[in-house]
């Protein structure tokens, strides 16, 4: 089944002793898959983990990984000594050079940069994952069922243009058909005729657009990431459809085909959220 690549899932849980553990996963357009983690202290030993969990189940996206902890453990304190003792040497010789009297607080040299930190606890994340692992699949679960779910409106949508496309075509064909022989019926000469044929016959850039429709509506069916090839077969289309307008010398097909192109561009803009 076809994937939007929007969509949200969530889940959370009491564990003991770690307190409750909360996994959001939140999946927005991508040209390929990117995975952003925030991740609470004691937990980023675990990231790959998560993303092989993430990778299994989806394929392209911006994916929002966020995990919350409310009451665990405490972590351990560290204090970098060898930069504070660096920090004391630069501040006690800025004291000599200025007469500087006052020495720098406790509360001061804490909150300088890179000295206080909580020591990452790899046996806790360890002893969490377990747990924690349980709770990822069930929010990417959650995600998966939301992408499907936009992924089949989508595909109702997409499906429907393109049958309003293929109605067009048709359309153009035929007009074209009766517009040639309504032209070439009031020219004097084959040499007329054939010229005049030669610049504006749209025969097979019909043929094409059609084929390309027919491609597009097959790929809908398929139940594998499409989003690329819908993308490619819908520039092709527009490709098409731009000739079509420049050869065109009939205002009837003329005007058919900037509805043709009004359908792709909203096609396009529709397959660029599909996985």
């Amino acid at each position: 089944m076809t994937q939007s690549m929007t969509g949200f899932g969530s889940k959370e849980r009491e564990i003991a002793p770690f307190g409750k553990i909360s996994v959001e996963l939140r999946s927005t357009n991508h040209k390929f898959l990117e995975i952003v983690f925030h991740l609470p202290e004691g937990f980023l030993s675990l990231e790959d983990r998560i993303k092989k969990e993430i990778e299994k189940k989806i394929k392209r996206g911006r994916i929002n990984c966020v995990i919350t902890v409310v009451g665990t453990q405490a972590s351990s304190v560290f204090i970098n000594r060898a930069l504070l003792k660096n920090y004391l040497s630069t501040l006690n010789n800025v004291k000599k050079q200025f007469s500087i009297k006052e020495g720098p607080s406790l509360d001061t040299l804490i909150h300088l940069p890179g000295i206080l930190s909580l020591g990452e606890s790899r046996v806790s994340a360890g002893r969490i994952w377990p747990h924690l692992s349980v709770l990822v699949r069930s929010a990417l679960n959650e995600l998966v069922k939301t992408r499907h779910k936009e992924g089949s409106a989508m595909l109702g949508h997409l499906k429907n243009r393109v049958v309003s496309l293929k109605a067009d075509t048709d359309f153009i064909k035929t007009r074209f058909e009766k517009a040639v022989k309504e032209k070439t019926s009031v020219m004097a000469t084959d040499e007329e005729r054939s010229a005049f044929l030669k610049d504006s016959d749209i025969s097979e850039e019909i043929e094409r657009l059609s084929f390309h429709a027919r491609n597009f509506r097959n790929k809908l069916s398929k139940n594998v990431p499409i989003g690329k090839e819908l993308d490619f077969i819908a520039q092709e289309m527009q490709r098409e459809a731009n000739t079509l307008a420049a050869k065109t010398f009939d205002v009837a097909i003329s005007a058919r085909v900037v509805q043709i192109k009004s359908q792709i561009e909203k096609i396009r803009e529709q397959v660029q959220n599909i996985e």
